[in-house]
């Protein structure tokens, strides 16, 4: 392809005719016409780029940095048009408007080689589905669902412009593309002056850095409250409003293809990936509530928590103190309440669901890999990822490297990073990112050590005490439960705080690393800031998930977190098992961080908004301009997408992951998800300036990290299933250790518990003087009984595990081998059933590739024809203007 670039002096070396160019910053009378517009002051010239910026204290040193910086621009081809100060309405701010002539846009069309129409689409029209009037109400206008008819579309090449559906050069070009091409020439543009050679002084994204100017943006085309005056405008802004952004329209569907063709197809993916997701949760949500209704019918069916609750059973049983010193002797019946709550999500249900859950991920990647297919094919991003490596450099990378060396491909020099330049920041990069991984896990320790200190203060206080001040919250709040809420609350403001620090860590580890091409650049960050996401929102649900009660000893025995120097024995699961802590534990942390996010993107850019519509409202058209209106949003930055992505996909790992533990997790990500629909939509439309357009093909590496998710969501729920609930302990009771020739749960409680006798604890395990309750009597009590499968004091074995414990370990290992296999099995067998490209969109793929072909072969004969007949004419008619040929003298040979 055609390579097209700046020179040192600012000059595109390809571009000869430059049409009109502008003696400077051009003045025109305004008297009469409409600030609020989209042209320049002509009322031709479409305004594709706005740049700003006010006069301060470095102002020399700045203005000779923007004179030199527009003088390339208009060599460039650019065409440039001032607002002074005097006339904004903040009487300090100066702008400057870019149009894009066409010979500018056709040249950087061919560079960036982007697909435009050359044949109206010929494929018929998909049929209609019986019974489509029913999703009529969820539909939206034609004219908005399809902005624009449908072609064939093919590479442009300036050279074969007859070759293209050209009826208007001015709007053939849509802003979205004109903005993008435009934004391609300032971040490549030079600052310095032709006898200086300055490499670094370079693009638009330097001078706003430095100040030289304060921001950069291309136009939204209207106000979002009412259609544009000029009738030449398509004010898609409003339509997309109107139809997409208020929330009462949160049950219609999205107007993908006017999203892709006002923001770029870039927010178009992320849209069409975030309402497939959507889509998909209801699914989710309705077997999570089924199984949760379940549990609520089955509730009067649960012997084991009737057993715990029964004061001749529960109520005779004590149990031995769960810390050193500050713990007492309790009864099992005071776990009543905890043991039916565990029940609503620890069920037979829990099994299927955790099953189905794995099947759900695997359907929800595979029909998203084939909407995402039918989405590349219509919004021509087939085969656009190995462009964008190619022609996409970062001007970071270029200004960074300094070495050159000769791509193999295009045979052309391009920069390089050499090997232990890079080898170094890689071992930079590694090493900050291990360091604050530990980091995150070491606050995490804290937290369980808070967890084991402060167990001992509650037992403490919500002891069984006639003069006790809170013995009604006492009685209904257990003090697992109460350290359990108070820690997650607290795990949850440590992962506030570590975003906040670790955001600007990813960031500058990315920049050091100096990716060569935008993608990489976004697949790196993406690849860091996840792992410390995951490591740092997931941490304390995996250790109440897979190590909480699972080394904690036993009476005489116990194990302790630091060593028992520092006192903080591990902590035991209730008698209903830790999964009603993972369910708290989940609860607090996905909620918090749901109602924080929409706190961040609604409610506190509320006033903001009000007041920028009061302000815009306020004003009248003829003084209040659009590069005004624009310039007072909140701009949208590089990684506004990215934290939107971030968002979604740990939320997506909190329906996954730990999703047997709650069962309504689903059902509160569907209802965010809602609402976070219409609040990008709204930010996007009314508080953010209009994007830069960009393409990308697909939602990049979140692929990939949605894909090992989905595989460690199938072991994780099976490791909970199996140690965390208490689903397999009371299924191989039923089945082999239930006495009596009828399977029933009755007698499991006494079952799962092993005794101690009290005599033969030690001093530093028993409670302090005075800290056993009323009832305990030392004379008649003479052991205590502790969870786990151990031979009783007296056997030959005794305090060592029982058979039945070595067949539930069994049990357990065999159930996730079995649960991972057919959840495995299925997900391979529904990938491989469902192919990831529709059949109808392949055939649209080699059709239009075939027609471009053809098209192109019968242009390039018809041209090669018109041109020999014109060579023809020509020699024929310079044959018959030249003179006949002179007689020759006699005696000439």
């Amino acid at each position: 392809s055609r390579k097209v670039h700046i020179s040192n002096n600012g000059s595109i070396n390809s571009i000869s005719d430059r049409g009109t160019q502008l003696p400077g910053h051009r003045e025109i009378d305004k008297f009469g016409q409409n600030r609020d517009s989209v042209y320049f002051k002509d009322g031709v010239r479409h305004i594709d780029f706005v740049l700003s910026y006010v006069d301060d204290k470095d102002g020399d040193k700045k203005a000779e940095r923007r004179r030199e910086f527009e003088a390339n621009l208009e060599k460039a081809g650019l065409e440039l048009e001032a607002e002074d100060k005097s006339e904004s309405d903040d009487r300090k701010t100066y702008y400057l408007k870019i149009h894009a002539p066409w010979e500018v846009l056709a040249t950087y069309a061919d560079v960036l080689k982007i697909k435009v129409p050359f044949k109206a689409s010929d494929i018929p029209k998909a049929r209609e589905v019986p019974l489509e009037w029913l999703t009529q109400p969820f539909r939206l206008p034609h004219n908005v669902m399809r902005p624009e008819p449908d072609y064939f579309t093919a590479p442009f090449d300036k050279s074969k412009v007859e070759f293209f559906l050209i009826d208007d050069k001015d709007t053939f070009f849509p802003p979205s593309t004109r903005n993008r091409i435009v934004y391609y020439i300032l971040t490549r543009c030079p600052y310095y002056k032709e006898d200086r050679k300055e490499k670094d002084k370079t693009g638009i994204k330097r001078l706003l850095n430095n100040g030289t100017y304060t921001s950069a943006y291309p136009l939204h085309d209207c106000k979002y409250w009412k259609k544009a005056q000029d009738m030449q405008c398509e004010s898609e802004r409003y339509h997309l409003y109107k139809n997409w952004a208020r929330f009462l329209c949160f049950y219609k569907k999205q107007p993908l293809n006017l999203i892709k063709k006002y923001y770029g197809e870039k927010i178009g993916i992320y849209f069409a990936w975030l309402g497939f997701y959507t889509e998909m949760l209801f699914f989710a949500a309705v077997m999570g509530v089924i199984c949760f209704v379940y549990g609520v019918l089955s509730y009067e069916d649960n012997i084991t928590s009737k057993e715990i609750c029964d004061p001749e059973i529960g109520g005779m049983i004590v149990m031995c103190p769960l810390c050193d010193k500050k713990c007492s002797y309790w009864k099992l019946n005071s776990t009543c309440l905890s043991s039916w709550q565990s029940h609503l999500f620890d069920n037979e249900g829990t099994v299927f669901f955790a099953m189905f859950m794995g099947i759900w991920v695997t359907l929800f990647l595979e029909f998203w890999k084939r909407r995402q297919a039918r989405l590349e094919y219509e919004w021509d991003l087939v085969d656009f990822e190995e462009e964008q490596q190619q022609l996409q450099i970062r001007p970071e990378y270029e200004l960074k490297c300094s070495g050159r060396r000769l791509n193999r491909i295009t045979q052309e020099t391009e920069p390089y990073l050499p090997f232990p330049s890079k080898c170094a920041r890689f071992c930079l990069s590694g090493a900050t990112v291990l360091f604050w991984t530990c980091l995150i896990v070491a606050c995490i320790m804290g937290v369980i050590a808070y967890r084991l200190a402060v167990y001992a203060a509650f037992a403490s206080v919500m002891k069984d005490s006639p003069t006790s001040k809170i013995q009604l919250v006492g009685s209904l709040i257990t003090p697992q439960l109460a350290t359990s809420v108070t820690a997650s609350c607290i795990n949850f403001v440590i992962i506030l705080i570590l975003n906040f620090l670790y955001e600007h860590v990813a960031i500058w580890i990315t920049d050091m690393e100096i990716p060569k091409t935008h993608l990489e650049y976004e697949n790196k960050l993406t690849m860091k800031m996840f792992m410390f996401q995951f490591v740092n929102y997931y941490s304390s649900s995996f250790y109440v998930a897979f190590f909480k009660g699972k080394f904690v000893g036993y009476p005489g025995n116990y194990s302790y977190m630091f060593g028992k120097w520092s006192k903080l024995r591990n902590e035991e699961c209730a008698p209903g098992g830790c999964l009603i802590e993972l369910t708290t534990q989940l609860l607090i942390v996905m909620a918090g961080k749901q109602m924080v996010g929409n706190i961040q993107e609604a409610l506190l850019p509320l006033f903001r908004n009000w007041w920028g519509s009061r302000k815009g409202r306020s004003h009248p058209e003829s003084t209040y301009s659009r590069w005004e209106q624009d310039h007072n949003l909140q701009n949208f930055s590089q990684f506004g997408l990215f934290y939107e992505y971030l968002e979604m996909v740990i939320q997506f790992g909190f329906i996954t992951l730990f999703v047997a533990s709650f069962p309504l997790a689903p059902l509160l990500a569907l209802f965010n998800n809602i609402l976070e629909v219409r609040v990008d939509a709204w930010k996007f439309t009314t508080q953010f300036r209009r994007p830069v357009a960009a393409k990308a093909r697909n939602i990049g590496a979140w692929k990939e990290i949605l894909n090992v998710v989905a595989i460690l969501s199938v072991v994780t729920n099976a490791f909970i299933v199996a140690f965390t609930s208490d689903m397999i302990p009371r299924l191989v009771y039923l089945y082999a250790y239930h006495p009596g020739s009828e399977a029933t749960m009755r007698g499991y409680i006494t079952n799962s518990l092993s005794f101690y006798n009290i005599s033969q604890i030690p001093e530093d395990n028993l409670p302090e003087h005075g800290e056993n309750p009323s009832w305990f009597n030392s004379s008649t009590i003479t052991r205590c009984s502790y969870r786990d499968y151990r031979y009783p004091p007296g056997h030959e074995k005794q305090y060592t595990h029982t058979m039945q414990f070595w067949h539930i370990l069994a049990a357990k290992l065999a159930f996730i081998i079995i649960m991972e296999h057919v959840v495995f099995v299925v997900k391979f067998f529904v990938a491989w059933l469902i192919p990831d490209v529709p059949v109808e969109v392949k055939a649209h793929i080699k059709r239009e590739r075939f027609l471009v072909q053809e098209y192109l072969h019968n242009y390039e004969v018809e041209k090669l024809k018109m041109q020999l007949s014109q060579s023809f004419c020509l020699s024929t008619e310079t044959a018959s203007l030249l003179p006949s040929s002179p007689r020759k003298h006699p005696g000439a040979f």
